[in-house]
């Protein structure tokens, strides 16, 4: 429904307008009157409310969507509230808010908030009925997805491609120098920053963007010995980000400070750096009962994740240290990353920090891998999204921040810079600060 835009603004897509109240507690959602599914169907209020229904299922397991819109949610019912959603007529959309929450039009534009029709199966392959100007024509896991321009022409314009085909060539960056080489691809997902300077001696051409995506370090705090607070804290403070920053992608970035919010965040409070002291960090980890432990450290494969990943398990080693490092492949990581006690998971940006924390670290959430629970600060955190006023939201953001940190959960060493490379006959394409692949406004110069 709505975009986050490469300026970091707002668009609508198939939201034409909205407004929201003063108080943030009441949203209207004005539709285009020209989107069509591609199956025919005309795009209507009735798919809004279908989508924002199943978005509030907080029942369905892995349902994310759910924490991004808590305050629709009935929490006896694990369902949207009665009357929070209403259909005014058929193209405009009123919801209605028990609290204030300024994060939903933000919401909207993250990747898992795609709308789907309301046939659908629980697979966009075997459902394949969007509102785009592409269509899927086939998906192989591992291997490919095509697709075709819209057959039946999109509402949205002309889309200038005939097709697309997205390739997966694994996680060793090389393969893609490879395929640039031989010519089977015009533009990659995305570039590491150890491998920059040898796709821009190809002849590419180079697109970057300072963001917010970041890498943590977390910690189960409900998993041992990460139950123990003073062994998170032992560990945070044996590792210095600057280090961590210069071997894990080349200082390509901006150091980050353990609280996983960044300067770019309208409400980011300056709270100082965190304390990197290997030396205490050794103590408080013998006086902790774990001089022995072996602390095992797991990543994916392939890439800047794991260099950055050997990176901390080296300080730590420096510190004293017994760590372990499992590496596994990209292909089955994803299948339990919430569960491991010791990983680490690149995060994408989204436009707002109390985005972030309401998907990653309060109680109870799908996507809070840490494990992270604190009434104080889900209470805080609640406060804070009822606030529109960044400034003002400031200092709550400030003692969330610092709750955060003092627990110690994570290392978060760094906000990357992204860049991606393409062909120069490729035109109109962009790096998205959240890896968007948008296709609709793009060609190939013959």
């Amino acid at each position: 429904m709505v975009r986050w835009e490469l300026d970091y603004s707002f668009g609508g897509v198939l939201l034409e307008s909205w407004e929201v109240s003063d108080d943030a507690k009441t949203y209207t959602l004005n539709l285009r009157h020209d989107a069509i599914w591609n199956n025919g169907d005309p795009f209507t209020a009735d798919d809004v409310v279908f989508n924002i229904e199943r978005w509030c299922d907080k029942s369905a397991e892995g349902n994310a969507m759910a924490s991004r819109f808590a305050s629709l949610i009935d929490e006896e019912t694990q369902r949207a509230g009665t009357g929070a959603i209403e259909k005014v007529d058929e193209y405009t959309v009123r919801l209605n808010l028990p609290r204030p929450d300024i994060t939903l039009i933000a919401a909207m534009a993250d990747h898992p908030a795609l709308l789907v029709h309301p046939s659908f199966s629980g697979s966009i392959v075997d459902t394949p009925i969007g509102t785009g100007p592409f269509e899927l024509v086939s998906h192989v896991v591992g291997e490919k997805a095509v697709f075709k321009r819209r057959e039946s022409g999109w509402w949205g314009g002309q889309a200038h491609l005939e097709g697309i085909e997205f390739l997966d060539f694994g996680t060793d960056p090389s393969t893609i120098v490879a395929a640039f080489d031989a010519g089977e691809i015009h533009v990659n997902d995305n570039t590491s920053a150890d491998f920059v300077e040898v796709l821009d001696g190809l002849g590419l051409e180079r697109k970057e963007k300072a963001t917010a995506n970041t890498i943590v370090a977390r910690m189960r705090a409900d998993s041992a010995p990460y139950d123990n607070i003073d062994v998170r804290r032992a560990i945070q403070m044996a590792v210095d980000n600057e280090v961590v920053l210069e071997l894990g992608i080349n200082g390509t970035g901006v150091v980050a400070e353990n609280h996983h919010c960044a300067p770019f965040h309208p409400e980011y409070a300056e709270i100082g750096n965190p304390e990197f002291n290997p030396s205490k960090a050794k103590e408080m980890r013998d006086a902790a009962g774990h001089a022995d432990t072996e602390f095992e450290l797991i990543s994916l494969d392939g890439d800047w994740r794991q260099t950055t990943t050997d990176a901390i398990a080296a300080q730590l080693r420096d510190a004293g240290f017994n760590v372990k490092r499992k590496i596994i492949p990209g292909s089955t990581f994803w299948n339990d990353w919430t569960k491991y006690p010791f990983s680490t998971t690149n995060w994408g940006a989204r436009p707002l920090g109390v985005q972030i924390y309401g998907l990653a670290y309060k109680s109870g959430e799908p996507w809070n891998e840490s494990g992270f629970s604190n009434e104080d600060f889900d209470g805080k955190l609640e406060e804070a999204v009822g606030i529109a006023d960044p400034e003002k939201r400031q200092p709550l953001m400030a003692e969330l921040q610092n709750i955060l940190r003092d627990s110690g959960v994570i290392i978060q060493p760094f906000w990357q810079s992204q860049y991606l490379h393409h062909v120069p006959a490729l035109k109109g394409y962009e790096r998205h600060q959240q890896f968007e692949a948008r296709f609709d406004n793009v060609w190939l110069e013959q």
